[in-house]
């Protein structure tokens, strides 16, 4: 079973996300938003991390220090600021994530997770 470190600055949201993706297969670690993300990463070892924040730049803060050191990291980033959000990731050249504009389902997440991780993704019948 793939690990994901779900980081969501709501956590009603995270603990929704967090259940869903669950039913899709994965194993979910959540945290609030957490500029140690790169402890979080070592401790929990996950396979993908899923940032949800509600600014861009918090999201981005914590892309930045998770790529210093965990380059290759699967990351699929939430964003009510999709056009901002794609023109920064860009600038970096970021590889090995996905960006996925809010409103979203647990299933859009599901799917790059899956793209991502180079599976076939398990739907979830009451959240495809």
């Amino acid at each position: 079973m793939m690990r994901v470190l779900l980081i969501d600055d709501t956590p009603e949201i995270a603990e929704l996300l967090s259940f869903a993706l669950r039913d899709h297969g994965y194993d979910v670690a959540v945290s609030g938003f957490d500029p140690g993300v790169c402890d979080l990463v070592a401790a929990g070892r996950p396979d993908a991390l899923v940032l949800d924040c509600t600014s861009f730049d918090m999201a981005e803060m914590l892309f930045d220090a998770v790529r210093g050191e965990y380059a290759a990291l699967p990351i699929v980033i939430v964003s009510d600021t999709p056009e901002k959000a794609d023109a920064s990731l860009r600038r970096r050249g970021a590889e090995h994530v996905l960006l996925i504009p809010k409103p979203f389902t647990a299933g859009h997440i599901a799917r790059a997770l899956a793209q991502l991780l180079n599976q076939s993704p398990v739907t979830n019948p009451r959240n495809p």
